[in-house]
């Protein structure tokens, strides 16, 4: 009985460990020969009690895990824009957000973030087309992103929780952050007028955001609004940042791509 115990008990050890290094629970359970529902279990403390030193309590909402406000506001904009969370068999959830590869600094703030807000589990990239899959496996991202559901975004509600509109209240900066680095851009527009000397270029930055759903950007708006930056709509589906001070205003939270 002592082996067969002291055998679980590296079985359990050897699983949280691949665990942290980002396998999924179905390859572990391949690699130990074990049934996956067994590895679940393993991971998420149950056969062994609550750690010592509370790495069990990984939720904010249903454990009372702290929560780093700053990367969630960060990361609640990103997996607005281009996130979203898919919930496999055994209840395990991914949450992935799409990075363009043509803007590595942002998929290095997006891996950052997750880290930050589930700081339990590892992440994991995932070359696509033309662009990063950057993903992090958790039971718990249902819990901090109750805005998932079937179908996309756009046809469907999308309202923030009370406990998610104080963390915007608190850090509309990052969240703002967050939705342009996935659905926005800063470009260059530029202008021509007449001189007594001739035509004259001029050239002033802009910020735009895009999106299909009127609720995503509502919150883009309240964001904005919150931090007293002007804005308008150049059609239904666009937010626009064009006033000098404003886009300087901006500039102090997001910035170029990158």
């Amino acid at each position: 009985m002592h082996s067969a115990r002291m055998h679980e008990k590296a079985a359990v050890d050897e699983a949280r460990r691949l665990a942290e290094a980002g396998l999924h629970p179905n390859t572990i359970a391949r690699r130990l020969g074990l049934p996956e529902p067994t590895v679940v279990h393993w991971i998420r403390g149950d056969r062994r009690g609550p750690r010592a030193d509370g790495r069990d309590r990984v939720c904010s909402r249903c454990q009372g895990a702290p929560l780093d406000e700053c990367q969630y506001a960060y990361l609640l904009g990103a997996y607005l824009g281009d996130g979203y969370i898919n919930v496999g068999r055994r209840g395990v959830a991914s949450l992935s957000v799409f990075c363009d590869d043509g803007w590595p600094g942002i998929a290095g703030e997006i891996r950052s973030a997750l880290e930050g807000v589930m700081p339990s589990s590892s992440v994991c990239s995932v070359a696509r087309t033309g662009c990063s899959e950057v993903k992090s496996y958790s039971t718990h991202w249902p819990c901090l992103f109750p805005q998932h559901g079937p179908g996309r975004k756009h046809t469907r509600p999308i309202i923030l929780e009370p406990w998610q509109l104080k963390i915007v209240e608190r850090e509309p900066g990052r969240l703002l952050r967050g939705l342009f680095h996935s659905d926005g851009c800063r470009i260059t527009n530029w202008a021509q007028t007449q001189t007594p000397t001739g035509s004259k270029r001029y050239e002033y930055p802009r910020y735009l955001f895009s999106n299909k759903s009127t609720d995503i950007l509502e919150i883009c708006a309240d964001a904005l609004d919150l931090l007293a930056i002007p804005h308008r709509r150049p059609r239904w589906d666009m937010i626009s940042v064009a006033r000098r001070s404003a886009v300087a205003a901006l500039d102090d939270f997001v910035g170029p791509k990158y």
